[in-house]
């Protein structure tokens, strides 16, 4: 890759963003300069300026820059793949997915805006003949202003510059400043300026969308006053430091923190001795996707004692006995695995069931097991690669309370038996995550609108999902009119003649469709 630095006049030897290759750990290139103070204020400032244009753009004009931000994006694929390949090593297959899921969920949250029941407008008619008597009362959802984005390590387009959360963030109606992935800063800017292509075609601010670089920028992009809520993906250490930024500021903010988790899966013994091979096979193959390295990996396997379950861990041994080794996103990364692995082998209830090869840069996939009573938060915890954990149990009976000891998770898995009774183990993965998956795997999240991808604290920060329609919601805050003139109302709010409600709206406590209206 040629260097960038001449379109970077300000970069020095302590500012310069580098980009990396993932594979040789050789420098690609000076691709920015670390963002200073004031560039950081400037920034924070244009996106400050277009909060009220942005906002009072019509829903189909928001929907149709978000689509033609998708086509830019599309129209981009081969060079946007071949730049996060070199800086990720996650290979063109997985990347151009990531690229049609990124541009997936732009067209989808141009869907849902269109559609508008996220606005959850709400219209209370004035009532005098009641006890108290009522005022007129109109509600829906604004947009909260700017959005800082984080973008994450392991998702270089879908949970990056133009991820979910500024997808979403930008349906609302927020303008946004994202904070540039350091494994990944080249790709950073090239998603940022085919975004800016796609808002100019659009005819709407190419500064709806901004971009700085360097870990002190980050967290001055918190604490910014301009700043109205966070989006991040990321480590729990990354992500609680940000988190008491976001609460400490003179006007705090919400953090809406996705921090990873150990996700954990629990096969019963009816289902071990129904089809303990594909079981096994299965768990490995998630375990292994992406090198390990997604957020829903499951981390731990609840498998039971005794022969049956004998079976599914030696399927799952066969499968890491037979992988070459993994690059992983960046040196950092390798090294905390590494660490995260000696870490746990060290234990002393963990025993070494199988590992892969490694050579050079690269690091071994590696399966261990313990007794599950011996279950302690050294063992608990997320290792971010391709690494799981088997706890061995004694009976089905014993599930709850072990699952009682976790730190809740993103998703939590059951393999059952055809036709077993499941009804208690579900309460119990329940209450551990925000989504319980049955005779799959965790891997793999789904843009849709009843997708949750978020659970109880520390998995997340926030009530709301990062992925499917409702992530909408982190960006917005509701606002009641109280016996206002008809012609300062959102037009959403205004009474409708027979067949002129554009959303479903909820009037006078009965929801009524828009081709239902009257």
């Amino acid at each position: 890759m040629t260097s960038t630095a001449p379109s970077v006049p300000s970069v020095t030897a302590e500012t310069a963003v580098t980009s990396i290759d993932a594979r040789s750990g050789e420098p690609r290139g000076v691709v920015a300069s670390v963002t200073s103070p004031e560039e950081l204020d400037a920034i924070c400032h244009r996106a400050g300026a277009l909060v009220d244009p942005w906002r009072r753009t019509s829903r189909a004009d928001r929907a149709a820059a978000l689509r033609s931000v998708a086509d830019a994006l599309d129209a981009a694929v081969d060079e946007l793949v071949a730049v996060a390949d070199a800086e990720t090593a996650l290979g063109e297959v997985r990347l151009r997915g990531e690229v049609a899921r990124t541009t997936g969920q732009l067209r989808f949250f141009a869907t849902v805006i269109t559609e508008g029941s996220y606005l959850e407008a709400t219209i209370d008619h004035a009532d005098p003949t009641l006890a108290v008597p009522r005022p007129d009362l109109r509600l829906w959802l604004e947009p909260v202003g700017v959005a800082a984005v984080f973008g994450a390590s392991n998702f270089p387009f879908a949970f990056s510059v133009l991820g979910g959360d500024t997808a979403s963030a930008l349906a609302a109606g927020c303008p946004v400043v994202a904070k540039a992935h350091p494994s990944h800063p080249a790709t950073c800017e090239a998603v940022l300026a085919h975004t800016r292509r796609g808002l100019a075609a659009a005819g709407v601010s190419t500064d709806l969308v901004q971009l700085v670089h360097g870990l002190e920028a980050g967290a001055a992009l918190v604490a910014h006053p301009v700043i109205r809520a966070v989006g991040f993906t990321g480590s729990q250490g990354a992500g609680r430091a940000l988190a008491r930024i976001a609460a400490e500021r003179a006007v705090p903010v919400p953090f809406h923190g996705e921090l990873g988790s150990v996700n954990p899966v629990v096969v019963t013994a009816a289902a071990a001795a129904e089809r303990p091979e594909q079981i096994g096979r299965d768990l490995a193959a998630a375990v292994l996707l992406g090198s390990g390295q997604f957020c829903t990996k499951p981390g731990l396997c609840f498998v039971p004692e005794g022969p049956e379950g004998d079976a599914v861990v030696t399927a799952m041994g066969a499968a890491f006995d037979g992988t070459a080794g993994f690059t992983l996103l960046d040196a950092g990364i390798a090294g905390r695995y590494r660490s995260g692995v000696a870490a746990l082998a060290s234990h002393e209830a963990v025993a070494q069931v199988a590992a892969g090869a490694q050579q050079g840069r690269t690091v071994a996939a590696t399966l261990l097991s313990l007794d599950a009573a011996a279950l302690d938060h050294a063992t608990t915890q997320e290792c971010f690669g391709p690494t799981a954990l088997v706890a061995r149990y004694g009976t089905d009976a014993d599930l709850p309370a072990l699952l009682s000891r976790l730190e809740p998770s993103l998703t939590t898995t059951l393999q059952h038996a055809t036709g077993e009774p499941v009804a208690d183990l579900t309460d119990a993965l329940s209450r551990q995550s925000g989504r319980v998956v049955f005779n799959g795997v965790p891997t793999g999240v789904a843009v849709t609108w009843a997708m949750t991808h978020g659970g109880p604290w520390p998995a997340t920060t926030s009530p709301y999902t990062s992925v499917g329609a409702s992530a909408i919601r982190r960006f917005l805050r509701p606002v009641t009119f109280q016996n206002a003139p008809a012609d300062v109302l959102p037009q959403e709010l205004r009474d409708a003649g027979v067949g002129r409600l554009t959303i479903p709206t909820r009037i006078d406590g009965t929801l009524v469709l828009p081709a239902t209206a009257g």
